[in-house]
């Protein structure tokens, strides 16, 4: 497990690739969780700073892939957290499931053989305490609004704290050697609004800019935030 300190207050960690973020304010914040086992780590992260994990009471999530919720079940044993998520990927029903090929994968995990599966793979509405519209507002850095990004899923969130000029993106950008760029194609559901979440982002006053998996930007954010945009314009 790797550590960062981003801006004064805010840590990425980092467990088998994916990124964990904690807000150290009053309380603790977590945004995304990470996959199955990252609790432990985080944990003792946490205490390694002097706090205690029951001190979180917030974990965001920003989309319903397993990489972001698998630990989840483990930080809600260390933790006294609520948890909120956006609603459009975390109100399943009995319809598509936030991956590529979702209508198909809808049908499968309804099967017998693979519904087991399904809770392995996906949370539900009933795993969230706050179900997220787009729009909110938490008391975080100084205001931390949830901003809809969808196109890698339909209900993706980014999370901006307009005071710090902060942008956390979780899959709804990539990006190879400070370059930003699409997110996977093969992971993402849906390309015209991946594109339409870009333009969004790149009219928003950023200096960094934190992602899913690999390092923040933090330098020049804006320019490649709004040079990436300009691509896709007609």
């Amino acid at each position: 497990m790797l550590t960062m300190q981003v801006i004064p207050r805010v840590y990425q960690i980092t467990a088998r690739y994916g990124n964990i973020f904690l807000i150290v304010e009053e309380y603790l914040t977590l945004i995304d969780t990470g996959l199955r086992g990252s609790a432990p780590g985080v944990a003792d992260f946490i205490r390694s700073l002097g706090r205690s994990p029951k001190e979180v009471n917030l974990i965001i999530l920003t989309h319903n892939h397993l990489d972001h919720i698998g630990g989840l079940a483990g930080l809600r044993r260390v933790t006294k957290a609520k948890v909120a998520a956006p609603k459009r990927d975390f109100v399943i029903d009995n319809g598509p499931v936030p991956y590529p090929a979702g209508n198909f994968l809808g049908r499968l995990f309804k099967t017998t053989a693979m519904s087991p599966l399904r809770r392995r793979f996906l949370l539900e509405a009933m795993d969230i305490d706050i179900l997220l519209e787009g729009g909110e507002v938490f008391p975080v850095l100084g205001g931390l609004q949830v901003v809809p990004t969808p196109g890698h899923t339909a209900g993706s969130i980014s999370l901006y704290a307009p005071q710090k000029k902060l942008l956390f993106v979780a899959d709804a950008l990539n990006k190879k050697h400070d370059v930003l760029r699409l997110p996977l194609r093969t992971a993402t559901s849906n390309l015209d609004d991946t594109i339409a979440s870009i333009e969004k982002m790149a009219k928003m006053d950023v200096e960094v800019i934190c992602f899913g998996h690999g390092r923040p930007i933090t330098e020049n954010a804006k320019a490649k935030l709004m040079r990436l945009g300009e691509e896709f314009k007609v």
